[in-house]
């Protein structure tokens, strides 16, 4: 099974939900909104689990390396370090937001919610976007020198 593959797609998914989700909270559809959470919850957790999964028992801690240099480099690392911090800040964000509309504190959930939700979503979107540097844009290593690589 090809796992990076798989979580950039469980990223994207929870993009979707989560814009889709904001829509109907806008449009005054507090169930279809609750559903979409959930929903994104759900696919942000198979993603968290798949992601741990793939890293620890296949990968074994050994990541994939980014081989761009220059500002290419500086950038990808500031987007991963940016999508990595924010995942961390993000999850406790997210099981409080839920918290507090499971108790239907209401004004509680959408201070809390004006915060989680571009964090989330901005999470699930450079996810997607460090699979796509460092699975397709990724240059090949250079060889060292004497080596004897041609």
């Amino acid at each position: 099974m090809n796992f990076p593959l798989l979580n950039a797609c469980l990223n994207g998914t929870a993009a979707v939900l989560l814009l889709v989700g904001f829509v109907a909270i806008k449009r005054g559809r507090r169930e279809l909104h609750e559903r979409l959470m959930y929903s994104a919850f759900a696919t942000s957790a198979a993603f968290l689990a798949c992601y741990l999964y793939y890293h620890f028992a296949i990968a074994r801690g050994s990541p994939t390396k980014f081989n761009g240099q220059g500002l290419a480099r500086a950038a990808y690392f500031a987007l991963l370090g940016s999508h990595t911090l924010l995942a961390v800040v993000n999850l406790p964000m997210i099981l409080r937001t839920i918290w507090l509309a499971r108790r239907e504190r209401w004004d509680a959930h959408r201070r809390l919610a004006k915060w989680t939700f571009p964090v989330w979503l901005y999470v699930s979107v450079t996810g997607v976007l460090v699979y796509v540097v460092l699975y397709h844009f990724n240059p090949l290593p250079t060889p060292a020198v004497g080596s004897g690589a041609q």
